[in-house]
């Protein structure tokens, strides 16, 4: 691909990992175990966005975390707060608006 087109489907995808992450982490999560789901799902991320949007919707009060020591390696858990369970609603409904208005777009042109 070049290099506009590169710019403009990570535009295009940002916004879709954040509600991704909010859908996803209604059940804990880790980082590295979000990772692999994320890409698993088609939403591929690297760690170098997605730690920063975590810690980001932490900030914002969209997830809650905690630590787990109980393994030999220490993990942050986090989990979608009521408040991310509601911007996740609002923006999935937005998000299939969207879908349609492109649909009926992208239909007019048949």
């Amino acid at each position: 691909m070049n290099e506009t087109l590169d710019t403009h489907l990570q535009e295009l995808r940002r916004g879709t990992v954040v509600l991704a992450c909010l859908q996803l982490l209604r059940t804990p999560g880790y980082g590295y175990g979000l990772l692999e789901e994320l890409e698993n799902r088609g939403f591929a991320t690297d760690a170098n966005t997605l730690y920063p949007l975590l810690r980001r919707l932490e900030k914002q009060e969209h997830l809650t975390s905690e630590w787990n020591t109980d393994e030999a390696r220490p993990r942050k858990f986090y989990r979608t707060s009521d408040a991310g369970i509601r911007l996740a609603d609002t923006l999935t409904v937005e998000w299939r608006s969207l879908t349609a208005a492109i649909t009926a777009l992208t239909a007019e042109e048949n």
